[in-house]
Formats: structure tokens, sequence, C-alpha cells
């Protein structure tokens, strides 16, 4: 079934560099994550893609607030910018702390949590495109379910990475502590892109 919601696209069009924008600082996020010598110039670069997303968030929004009818509901429109660039905002996030803790090398399971990020981040991007077509709900919802999947996956490689982290014989405190807020900052981002996923099944539901 296919739902026709609106034929104002350019609220969509934003949408959709908001994923883009989310993507590129996954991928960002990755390449960090195999080269921590580079990581200052990784972190400008996240910063930067964060000031894109941010400029996108505020065009949205005010785009909301001046047009009278929008082909989805305001408050629909605004949480789906919001979380998009929440997901940016996460992902920066990290990469500032690998730079500011002085983190010399990415801890071993650090690399497969940074591709489950990326392959969500791709999901959010294909989910958003959806939007300006119209949603099919079948493909729509394969696509929130390989969501929830690849979050819940990333969920089993936070708690591992945490029981490591602690019981890491001879591992300092303080070592410690960095660490465990580069995997929950980056366990946000994953929340995040879930987030994405629960907003379009109620979308779904909604316009259904």
């Amino acid at each position: 079934m296919q739902i026709k919601i609106g034929k104002d696209n350019s609220f969509y069009l934003i949408l959709e560099a908001q994923a883009d924008v989310a993507f590129r600082a996954a991928q960002v996020f990755r390449d960090s994550c195999a080269d921590f010598s580079r990581v200052a110039e990784h972190a400008q670069k996240a910063n930067e893609i964060e000031h894109e997303g941010d400029e996108l968030t505020h065009r949205l929004q005010n785009q909301v607030a001046t047009t009278f009818i929008t082909p989805l509901d305001k408050e629909d429109l605004r949480e789906l910018s919001q979380t998009l660039d929440d997901i940016t905002d996460a992902i920066e996030a990290v990469i500032a702390r690998t730079k500011l803790y002085r983190l010399e090398k990415a801890r071993r399971d650090l690399v497969p949590f940074a591709d489950q990020m990326v392959k969500a981040a791709d999901l959010v991007v294909s989910a958003i495109k959806e939007m300006k077509d119209g949603f099919h709900t079948e493909t729509l919802q394969d696509k929130l379910t390989a969501i929830h999947t690849v979050e819940n996956a990333s969920d089993q490689l936070y708690r591992q990475a945490l029981e490591d982290l602690f019981f890491e014989p001879g591992i300092d405190a303080l070592t410690v502590m960095k660490w465990k807020e580069i995997y929950d900052r980056t366990e946000i981002a994953m929340d995040n892109c879930e987030d994405i996923a629960k907003i379009l099944g109620t979308i779904i539901v909604k316009y259904a």
C-alpha cells in the first residue's frame, strides 16, 4: 500500500539532506576508528558536518513556522528533523571526545560498533527518501525493521564492550571512564537512529 501525504516536497528534501548529513558523520566516525592518528582531522570534519546539520535543522524549523499547511503535521516534521540532527550531534560528540581525551588507539570492539552505526545511518537515509514519493508501507516497514535489527545488534556489542572494558586486567580507572563515555555516546547515536524508525512507524499508522 502507498500513502500519499502532501504535495510540497521541499520539507522532504530538507529531511533527506539531514539524513545524508548524519550518514556522512557516521562515515567519518568509522574512518576515525580506523586511524586515531588523524583524530584532529576527523574531529574538524565532523564539526563542519555538524554545523551543516544545524543549518538544515534551523531551515526546516523556520519553514514549518512560516508555512500554513504542511505535508505532515508540524509536530511530526519537527520531531523527525530534530532526531536526525540528534544523530549527527551524538556522532560528532564521540569523535570530539576521542581528540579531547587524547586516545591514541581504538579498542578492537569500536570498529564493529562504527560499522553498525554506518549501516543504521544508511538505512535511515533510505527510509527518509521514501517520504517524497509517498510511503510504500511494505518496503518502508522492511527498512524500519532492519534499523531495529541493526540497533539490537549494536546493543549486544555495547554490552560486551562495557563488560570487556570493566574487567580488563590492569586497566586504570581514568581510561575506563574515557572509554565508557565513548561507548555511551555511540549507543546514544544508535538509539537516535532507532527513534527515527519509531517516528516513521507512527506516521504510517497515523496516515494509513
